[in-house]
């Protein structure tokens, strides 16, 4: 079985603390992950195991195969703030 990430470009969200009306970022979500001999097979799986996906409003779903078989435990945090602040302080030399 192969291991697959199924994710939207529809939809929008706000930063955190955001006081706009207006959505400020232009995102992706995740509607879920699921396991299937193919993206097909993977897809009914997702529909199967979260049935209040046909009650949204969600019509384009996107699916791409997880090629690392342990996916859940290789990730790797980034902090934009970090980021932020290494910059500051390059400019502030």
């Amino acid at each position: 079985m192969k291991n697959y990430i199924f994710i939207t470009d529809e939809g929008v969200t706000y930063q955190p603390d955001s006081n706009s009306p207006e959505p400020d970022i232009e995102n992706c979500q995740v509607i879920g992950f699921v396991k299937g001999k193919n993206e097909n097979e993977a897809f009914e799986n997702l529909i199967q195991e979260n049935e209040y996906l046909l009650n949204t409003n969600f019509n384009k779903i996107i699916s791409i195969e997880l090629k690392n078989v342990n996916y859940q435990n290789k990730y790797k945090y980034f902090y934009l703030n970090d980021h932020k602040n290494k910059k500051c302080s390059l400019l502030n030399l």
